[in-house]
């Protein structure tokens, strides 16, 4: 099938080159020159493991291929995934600008049938708004006759995780109201459900809204195991013991039931404050969602809190080491990352920092070039470099390279064997054999000693 996707972020880049390696002929548009320099050079411009070797596979195969021509572009589709993004507002809201400017780039050039996929996290409703900036655009052409639909395919992508996602869905959502685009939708997806039929098919407000609810569902139980190991942590049990026994109940099961340093990324944070937003606009006050957001602001400064509790208040004359500073692991992304919080909280009480991270450090350089430029911020190259001179350790985004480093080299290069663990990845048994003063989160109450 001939398939157009708008935008080459983590869900058009994604969508694109995983629909092309089941053989279907893919155009890539995006209005950033400079992406589409990097794409058509080789290169990826986002850290996801696999992604590479699909797109350069399929633009040899002659399946892909990446342009700034919206010409080219709109008459390339029968289906259009619009994939831009939908960045929060002043209050919250979605800001959903580039999407219907994408749906009028659609509306001011198509000449015959097509199925236009919003792909982007949207709003209820925004089906209906794509929908009618298409209409206006064909009705100044004079074709208001010529037909078209729009389908809601909300994606459910990892990032660090997404080419395997995609490839292998746990469920296909579809907001569809016309029978022709569903068929269409069936068969492009069609590979991805051989084994059983994953394609869930819906009205449309029922399809976006899917995609609210479940980053909602997934971000409330982050913040709820935070609140709970906050109350381990004063009442003496360890939260990881916790988490085992309520997740071996499997209608609750284990995933996103880690406490740790708070949620970030370019989805929870933002689809909170929009569906809570959207609740305002209906006059329904959605109370737990607001204490999610709340809890997690919170936890975002439970390790500077830990590390002031220990070193003090005023922590001039403190060196720190930070290992992590994405979001999470596997994954370049810095938006909400809890961080950017930490390092800036700890630059404000009188601290130098040295920060690791594998793949990070170059959005984090344009993150915080204020602070790398008063030199009481630096980065290191190596995870072991950075320990050198610091007063403590605080690991902060779990890599896999941090899961079992070399203890005897910690407790060495850092001035006191001090470790402030923000993910819960050392077992505090362990770090006590071992000589090394250990603050996890919510291990209970004599964790530390």
């Amino acid at each position: 099938m001939k398939v157009t996707a708008i935008g080459t972020g983590y869900v058009g880049l994604v969508t694109g080159a995983c629909l092309a390696e089941m053989g279907n002929h893919v155009v890539c548009l995006d209005v950033n020159a400079e992406k589409i320099r990097i794409l058509n050079d080789g290169e990826i411009p986002i850290h996801e493991p696999g992604l590479l070797e699909v797109v350069r596979r399929n633009v040899a195969a002659g399946r892909l291929q990446f342009t700034t021509d919206v010409d080219l572009a709109v008459k390339h589709g029968t289906i259009l995934f619009i994939g831009v993004g939908t960045p929060p507002d002043e209050d919250g809201s979605a800001d959903l600008q580039y999407v219907l400017a994408a749906a009028r780039s659609i509306g001011q050039r198509m000449t015959d049938y097509k199925v236009i996929v919003d792909k982007s996290t949207v709003p209820v409703g925004t089906a209906d708004k794509v929908r009618a900036a298409v209409g206006e655009e064909l009705a100044k052409r004079g074709l208001s006759e010529m037909a078209y639909a729009v389908v809601s395919n909300p994606e459910f992508l990892k990032e660090g995780a997404a080419v395997e996602d995609f490839m292998k869905p746990d469920r296909i959502i579809v907001g569809s109201e016309d029978e022709q685009a569903t068929l269409l939708m069936r068969a492009l997806y069609a590979p991805f459900t051989r084994n059983h039929d994953r394609l869930v098919v819906m009205d449309l407000r029922s399809a976006e809204f899917t995609k609210y609810a479940a980053n909602a569902m997934l971000a409330t139980r982050i913040s709820f195991m935070n609140e709970m190991a906050l109350l381990a942590e004063k009442v003496g049990a360890d939260i990881e013991l916790v988490r085992r026994g309520i997740g071996s109940d499997p209608r609750i099961g284990y995933s996103f039931l880690y406490a740790g340093a708070g949620y970030g990324g370019s989805c929870f944070p933002k689809d909170v404050k929009a569906l809570i937003q959207a609740a305002q606009g209906e006059g329904i006050p959605l109370r737990v969602l607001t204490a999610v957001e709340e809890a997690n602001e919170r936890q975002k400064m439970l390790l500077v809190d830990k590390v002031t509790a220990r070193f003090g208040a005023d922590l001039s004359g403190r060196h720190f080491a930070v290992w992590g500073l994405a979001f999470k692991p596997n994954t370049d992304d810095m938006r909400e990352a809890p961080a950017l919080v930490i390092v800036q909280a700890l630059l404000k009480r009188g601290a130098t920092l040295t920060a690791y991270d594998p793949v990070a450090m170059p959005e984090a350089r344009r993150l915080l070039a204020k602070e790398l430029a008063s030199e009481r911020l630096r980065f290191s190259e190596r995870a072991d470099q950075a320990l050198e001179g610091a007063d403590a350790l605080l690991l902060v985004t779990e890599w896999k390279e941090f899961k079992s480093p070399d203890f005897d080299q910690i407790k060495s290069s850092l001035k006191q064997p001090v470790v402030f663990d923000g993910r819960n990845q050392y077992e505090p048994a362990l770090m006590k054999a071992l000589g090394i003063e250990h603050w996890g989160i919510g291990r209970g109450r004599n964790d530390c000693l």
